[in-house]
């Protein structure tokens, strides 16, 4: 999946596969990669669209969705 880096203090890339629905993201700090299962089109530009990608993805994705680490 092709990630695109984001300004993020917490995140240095974001990628999404909507036929799959599969967010993809990239931590600093070796967070390493993940993924997050079963996330719809709508939730994903709502993440993207935050003003905190951070903030949202603890309040609205991490623990919320199955999810896998990559590497």
């Amino acid at each position: 999946m092709q990630r695109h880096t984001v300004q993020s203090t917490a995140l240095q890339s974001v990628g999404y596969d909507a036929k799959a629905k599969i967010l993809e993201l990239e931590f600093k700090d070796n967070g390493g990669v993940w993924q997050y299962f079963g996330v719809k089109v709508t939730m994903f530009k709502k993440f993207i669209s935050a003003e905190s990608l951070g903030a949202f993805f603890v309040k609205k994705v991490k623990g919320k969705y199955p999810e896998m680490k990559i590497n």
